[in-house]
């Protein structure tokens, strides 16, 4: 089950073409995936689930923004002309789905836990 419509990211990030709309279908089902894998949606959390809809349109955004360039999976470029070059580098070019830091924290999901248990020597709570 997606969590956005492709009217929801349309609203978002403007129009799109027929096909577009399409693979944009897909990847927000994929999207949803990806979230249940790594999260737990409560449905009855309007929070939440605002928050899952927001988040699978950025990610469905980053993939399909990544496909329209013309150097889709690049990851580096330079040019050069005489005394003047430009070097750039993608930050998706394969068109993955992924969770920024920020879209992580906005799910709930949390790094690792690091803490120490005291031990208890004897009978005494000392």
């Amino acid at each position: 089950m997606a969590y956005a419509t492709v009217e929801d990211l349309e609203a978002r990030y403007g129009e799109l073409t027929d096909e577009r709309q399409e693979q944009a279908s897909v990847l927000l089902d994929d999207a949803a995936v990806l979230i249940d894998c790594m999260a737990s949606i409560d449905t009855e959390d309007e929070t939440r689930m605002a928050a899952a809809k927001a988040v699978s349109c950025s990610m469905v955004n980053r993939a399909l923004s990544a496909s329209e360039s013309d150097m889709y999976g690049v990851s580096q470029q330079t040019m050069t002309a005489g005394s003047y070059s430009q070097s750039m580098s993608y930050s998706n070019p394969s068109g993955d789905l992924y969770l920024t830091g920020t879209e992580k924290a906005m799910l709930g999901i949390s790094g690792g836990y690091i803490g120490s248990i005291r031990p208890r020597i004897g009978g005494s709570d000392d």
